[in-house]
């Protein structure tokens, strides 16, 4: 098994898991210092290109973006994030994860999904490719962001979910947007650590959307918090630049090449 793999396996229970998305090599490297799980996310869809959703997001622009995170994490487990339509049966799963992590060197995939997708993560499994699960809120499928485990039923089918992916050799489930109540029974219930995001702090570990933290979207979910305005840093150094460019401050005499 995977070192790295290992490290978060034995936070379970005893210090928190802390994750973040990153889609380039400079974020990715700051990142590093400080988080265990580095996520190439295909939030990045409308973080990065605008989509209206991430059924937008091909594997392709997934690939380009996991080869640029990579150069940036060391320390960290790099998750890459499979595509919606990426791993619709077993062995289109094993084609395309096969070929990711050929070409980004990643450490896992992470699949969205329950009950449906286990032959699926078995077959990942079995073939040596750590796989991480996420249930809840499925952006890849799911038509209203409303949280789950509302209603008992629901309860009962998404803990039955983390039960199965657990048995199916999963590593680690995201849990997005659970009942506060229900996110403490699945962490308390299953082996493997679960990674809120909106589930509450009962989880093993949280993770966020870099871009949200920092400011930098305009994304007003529950569940965000944003630690710093990026923009209005950057904007303070554009003003600034703006205003020596137009005064003939800058470039000066070091910043120019002379004989």
């Amino acid at each position: 098994m995977n070192k790295k793999i290992e490290k978060i396996l034995k936070k379970k229970n005893k210090s928190k898991i802390v994750c973040l998305t990153a889609y380039s090599k400079n974020i990715a490297k700051i990142l590093d210092g400080h988080c265990d799980l580095v996520l190439v996310g295909d939030s990045l869809g409308s973080v990065l290109y605008n989509l209206k959703s991430t059924k937008e997001v091909t594997l392709d622009i997934m690939i380009n973006h996991s080869k640029s995170v990579r150069l940036g994490v060391k320390k960290a487990l790099m998750v890459f994030d499979m595509p919606y339509n990426t791993y619709r049966n077993p062995t289109e799963a094993l084609k395309n994860a096969k070929l990711v992590m050929k070409k980004t060197k990643c450490d896992a995939v992470k699949l969205e999904g329950g009950k449906k997708i286990i032959p699926i993560v078995q077959k990942l499994v079995k073939n040596k490719i750590p796989v991480m699960g996420h249930v809840g809120i499925l952006p890849q499928t799911d038509k209203k962001f409303t949280f789950k485990g509302k209603k008992l039923r629901e309860k009962r089918r998404i803990l039955n979910d983390t039960k199965l992916l657990e048995n199916a050799g999963v590593f680690s489930i995201v849990l997005e947007c659970i009942e506060t109540n229900l996110s403490k029974i699945i962490t308390s219930r299953i082996k493997i650590p679960t990674i809120g995001i909106g589930s509450s702090v009962n989880c093993d570990g949280q993770v966020l959307v870099i871009d949200d933290l920092i400011g930098l979207s305009e994304s007003k979910f529950r569940f965000i918090k944003k630690y710093v305005d990026i923009t209005k840093i950057i904007n303070r150094a554009v003003k600034k630049y703006k205003f020596e460019v137009i005064k003939k401050q800058f470039p000066k005499r070091k910043h120019s090449f002379n004989n």
